[in-house]
């Protein structure tokens, strides 16, 4: 098997795993992985990620350019501009997933840090995540949008639509996605209770000992 072809199974794999256990749904959601010719393989418009052919995974050179399989996402704009701002990035996952969305809704968050700071891996896997703002599916805004943090984020909430997390690889990526689904969801049940979040000697303890850049929202 060639190693296109393996990325191209890898690429299911994941796609099917998330769609499973309920993080995608529909024909929604979008992964991409950057290989070592700078070509990038992504999963095909209008796709279920719960039942992808691999065969039909669309192979993107560097330029853009269609190599072979279908059509790409129409959200191929948004992943270019990760890879073009972030040189280490190896994948791309963008999702619909329920309480990340949820949280995109609500009207007193922080735009800069979407996230409250409830657990260390939220903060080593993620940095600060970044509220951008609606933008119509498919919209090349929202890769402007995203180039117009400099690189300076891993992940980022588009509102009203769902989470973009960039990592050196895709199981990487896939990890910190879930991470991010995860707090979401943390931060929607405990709304309102006055849980107790880490706080800033934590934080920082954390940032410390994982080398997060926390001041610039993003991970080295």
């Amino acid at each position: 098997m060639s190693d296109i072809a393996k990325a191209r199974e890898t690429i299911a794999l994941h796609a099917k795993s998330l769609f499973d256990r309920g993080l995608t749904h529909g024909s929604t959601g979008n992964i991409s992985v950057r290989l070592p010719d700078s070509s990038v393989l992504v999963t095909p418009t209008g796709s279920s990620m719960g039942f992808l052919d691999p065969e039909r995974i669309s192979h993107l050179a560097a330029n853009g350019e269609h190599l072979s399989g279908d059509k790409p996402t129409k959200e191929m704009p948004l992943h270019a501009a990760f890879y073009e701002t972030r040189r280490k990035t190896g994948a791309v996952v963008h999702l619909h997933s329920c309480h990340s969305v949820a949280l995109s809704l609500l009207p007193d968050i922080d735009l800069d840090n979407v996230l409250p700071p409830l657990t260390a891996y939220g903060i080593m896997l993620l940095g600060k995540v970044r509220l951008l703002p609606f933008f119509v599916p498919g919209d090349p805004a929202m890769g402007d949008a995203v180039r117009g943090l400099a690189g300076k984020r891993s992940a980022v909430l588009l509102a009203n639509h769902g989470p973009v997390v960039a990592g050196e690889n895709l199981e990487a990526a896939v990890n910190a996605m879930e991470e991010l689904e995860a707090t979401a969801k943390l931060a929607l049940l405990l709304r309102g209770v006055g849980a107790t979040a880490l706080n800033t000697d934590q934080i920082g303890r954390i940032v410390d000992r994982f080398d997060v850049d926390w001041t610039l929202g993003r991970t080295r």
